[in-house]
């Protein structure tokens, strides 16, 4: 079996040809799919990808949450599809409340763009279980809207469960509150981070690191073996 992996593009989508890639270099098949249709066309998994998506007009990612396609993404979401946000992604899942929390403008006001540290704070999801708990990976990111935030309760929440995925673990470049750069849902099965692992699989681009891959082989190894 080939795994089917979907890519959204929305309009002002950048990264959607760069997850699309990542999905084939770790050995899936990558499906594109145009963010005004209802059509997941038999895909097992769906990646919303990084950019601007209608401009970050609103809020980043208000209003690509009524999109058509959102609409079976997340019917399929909660019905145990696996659903990653990338950055622009993350945004989304927020705001489509699929992931608790919400995303504010970076503290300083400007556009951060490093290669960030990560650690993985926990395997246990279907876009991580190629990662050890307490691993340090290093990620390229890019935002100026990657200030997470949330009430207190939600934190706790999220910290008790398991559920913070990943933290910035050098420095934390925007101000997200408990240095949170990546969260799961109580599933495991729909993640959101702001950095980029899609331009982190190949040794001959980028930063010369993988650190990247394993999002899209963990995700393979549970749809092939399911």
């Amino acid at each position: 079996m080939t795994a089917r992996i979907g890519v959204v593009t929305f309009p002002g989508t950048l990264d959607d040809r760069d997850t699309q890639r990542a999905i084939s270099i770790a050995g899936a098949e990558a499906v594109p799919l145009w963010h005004r249709d209802n059509d997941l066309k038999q895909v097992d998994a769906v990646v919303l990808p990084g950019g601007f998506s209608y401009g970050d007009y609103l809020r980043a990612g208000a209003i690509s949450r009524f999109s058509p396609v959102m609409g079976t993404v997340i019917e399929q979401a909660h019905a145990g599809m696996p659903v990653l946000g990338i950055c622009n992604g993350f945004q989304v899942l927020c705001e489509a409340h699929l992931l608790p929390g919400a995303m504010l403008r970076n503290t300083g006001l400007h556009f951060v763009c490093r290669d960030q540290k990560l650690r993985v704070e926990t395997a246990d999801t279907a876009w991580t279980s190629d990662y050890v708990p307490g691993q340090e990976i290093s990620i390229p990111l890019k935002n100026i809207d990657g200030r997470y935030t949330a009430d207190e309760r939600t934190l706790d929440e999220l910290e008790a469960e398991g559920r913070v995925a990943f933290r910035y673990s050098d420095v934390n470049p925007n101000g997200s509150l408990r240095d949170i750069a990546g969260i799961t849902n109580a599933a495991g099965n729909v993640v959101g981070l702001m950095p980029h692992p899609e331009h982190a699989v190949e040794p001959l681009v980028g930063t010369g690191r993988t650190d990247g891959l394993a999002f899209f082989t963990s995700v393979i190894k549970k749809l092939v073996n399911a």
